[in-house]
């Protein structure tokens, strides 16, 4: 008996009868013969730990573009807190932690440079549209390893796929990933909030901090709480209707005094203009592209502004700005 079919055994025995067993997943786009140590959900999460759109978060933007400081998050940080919230209430309902952590991992690979401004501008500029969620998936099935993609398994691309607020993910590990997503960007945005003066602790309506708490620990604890509590023993991952009805109001209320706040927003349109240059110049000039997307648009078919996009939305914010002072921005003489 391998080790990959003990650790099988054991999640057919101990987890949650609403649990996504390894053994039963849908596989993959292209078979594979099966590893004798990792069950396939674990596989996928090493996967997307060791690919480079996951190591290009960490220069990606979360809410604040080119912050004065080395404690706010990014892309990469609030991944790593959606993984671990997701795994902690996992654990808790006895449900895969391995494919819970695979898709909390994969949930953000595609998203642009400067968060959601970017997103944003793509959106607009791209004939087919451009979402997050969407190029997250691609990012695994087509743009990883040279165009050969990640070859993960059905579930955890669904996961990805409906981590978006109105997705509706199959398995209730995607589910749990989807809550988490929101818990851990609810407060972990309070806490840069806070320390960039935005607003303080004290200005949150008492109609939110008197139900989830006055700090984001105390928010934390209450809401991944409720949500155990709400869930155990259930075929639903949910939170109480007044737990959920608080926090949609905060995130409301967060809408209103911080990602629409001019402190966030103040170089929002400068990013997006930097973006819609990048995308205009290599539309005109798609053999400046490197050749891994020139071979998309030649050899595979794609259509260039896809591809465009996929570049683009591959950037660090710095490789962006590396990119656009290098096409755009005169330099100097050398002596």
């Amino acid at each position: 008996m391998t080790i990959r079919e003990v650790q099988e055994a054991w999640e057919a025995q101990y987890l949650s009868p609403y649990a996504a067993l390894s053994q039963n997943t849908k596989g993959r786009r292209e078979p594979e013969a099966l590893c004798d140590i990792r069950p396939e959900y674990q596989r996928d999460r090493d996967r997307i730990l060791h690919c480079k759109a996951f190591r290009r978060l960490k220069h990606k933007t979360q809410v604040f573009l080119a912050p004065e400081g080395d404690h706010y998050r990014t892309r990469l940080t609030h991944t790593l807190e959606v993984a671990q919230i997701a795994r902690t209430i996992a654990r808790a309902l006895q449900m895969n932690e391995n494919l819970t952590e695979a898709i909390a991992l994969g949930h953000d690979l595609g998203h642009t440079p400067f968060g959601h401004s970017g997103e944003r501008i793509l959106d607009e500029l791209c004939p087919d549209g451009f979402a997050h969620y969407q190029q997250s998936v691609r990012v695994v099935e087509v743009l990883e390893k040279d165009g050969r993609g990640l070859n993960l398994t059905w579930e955890v691309r669904d996961g990805i796929l409906n981590h978006r607020t109105s997705g509706n993910p199959s398995t209730l590990e995607g589910c749990i990933v989807r809550l988490s997503d929101k818990i851990a960007y609810i407060n972990h945005d309070i806490d840069d909030a806070i320390r960039g003066r935005i607003f303080k602790e004290e200005e949150i309506p008492e109609c939110y901090t008197s139900l989830l708490g006055h700090s984001v620990r105390e928010r934390l604890n209450t809401m991944i709480h409720d949500l155990i509590d709400s869930s155990r023993n259930q075929p639903k991952i949910s939170m109480s209707p007044g737990m959920q009805e608080a926090m949609q109001g905060l995130r409301s209320w967060l809408f209103k005094h911080m990602y629409l706040n001019e402190i966030p927003k103040a170089e929002e349109k400068k990013a997006q203009q930097l973006i819609a240059s990048l995308y205009q110049y290599y539309l005109r000039h798609p053999d400046k592209l490197p050749e891994e997307y020139r071979r998309m648009i030649g050899q595979q078919g794609e259509k260039k502004e896809r591809v465009v996009c996929d570049y683009i939305a591959g950037m660090s914010d710095s490789y962006a700005i590396c990119k656009f002072e290098e096409l755009f921005v005169p330099q100097a003489w050398k002596a």
